[in-house]
């Protein structure tokens, strides 16, 4: 019987030359990663965002779950916003119906006795509309007791939109987390919205990640990240006396990025969502010339 060159398998036909192109195939699926060092601010666009908003909360709490102690978990903790719906406004329209005066002024003379009913169209406009978006946040909490000991909190645009009830409502959580036995970490990763509330200025920049420790309360630690910066590692803290675990922000993100396939669908020959300054527009251009990306 003849033996397999390959695997000196006996069986004929051999089943691995099937198998190898195969393979061969799959090896041939390449991520291509963010061309930013840090955050990708085309990542911010409002029909990328809910998706890369739930695959980093899944990416952090993966991260941590591979570093914690046993007696921690990660967990993901869903919620429910509503995200307006962006509606493009036709401009320049123009009354469905017009009167116009088309008889001599002796007609009408002849009408001034005789009552006329007109009934006008409507015109149109436009109402806000929302849609519920599902978000989520990391929890990390004892096993056992599932006690909550640290919230990370991903924001997202209804976070940030002053007056809206999503931002009221994560007001009012952040408000009982600081009260609470909890650490608390704040990654807000957008450039748009309003900022949520400190007592102390901090130097302006494109994101920021904000610690509560619930033994320095209220001091908090602030990392300001610029755009062609990385992102931090950030010490997650946990129960006394286990120490803080390390969560790579920036590689996190970066895994996020390629498993999501995102360059599949950005176009970095466009302008990033705004906001942006004249600063970051120009390194911006500069940093995607540099790549060949423009």
């Amino acid at each position: 019987m003849s033996l397999c060159s390959r695997c000196l398998n006996p069986i004929s036909p051999c089943f691995c030359f099937q198998v190898v192109p195969a393979l061969t195939f799959l090896s041939e699926v390449v991520f291509m990663p963010s061309p930013f060092p840090g955050m990708d601010p085309y990542l911010e666009a409002p029909e990328i965002w809910v998706d890369f908003h739930s695959r980093l909360a899944e990416g952090i709490s993966s991260d941590l779950n591979r570093k914690l102690p046993a007696r921690y978990v990660a967990r993901l903790s869903p919620r429910v916003v509503y995200e307006f719906v962006e509606i493009a406004e036709a401009r320049g329209i123009r009354p469905d119906i017009g009167v116009y005066e088309t008889q001599p002024s002796e007609q009408v003379e002849a009408m001034t006795a005789t009552t006329v009913a007109t009934v006008t169209a409507p015109v149109t406009s436009l109402v806000a509309l929302e849609e519920p978006v599902r978000l989520f946040s990391v929890e990390i909490r004892e096993v056992g007791t599932m006690r909550l000991v640290t919230a990370i909190e991903i924001l997202s645009p209804a976070n940030k939109r002053s007056g809206h009830e999503a931002r009221e409502e994560y007001l009012e959580k952040r408000r009982s987390l600081l009260r609470s036995s909890a650490h608390l970490i704040e990654v807000d990763l957008l450039r748009s919205g309003e900022r949520m509330p400190l007592e102390k200025p901090v130097p302006k920049a494109a994101y920021y990640i904000v610690l509560s420790r619930v033994q320095k309360r209220p001091v908090v630690e602030v990392w300001p990240v610029q755009i062609w910066e990385k992102l931090p590692t950030v010490p997650v803290p946990l129960l006394h006396p286990d120490p803080d675990v390390l969560l790579d922000l920036n590689g996190v993100v970066a895994s996020v990025y390629e498993r999501g396939a995102y360059d599949r669908i950005i176009d970095y020959r466009q302008p990033p969502p705004p906001p942006l300054t004249d600063e970051e527009a120009q390194w911006i251009d500069r940093w995607l010339r540099e790549k060949g990306l423009r």
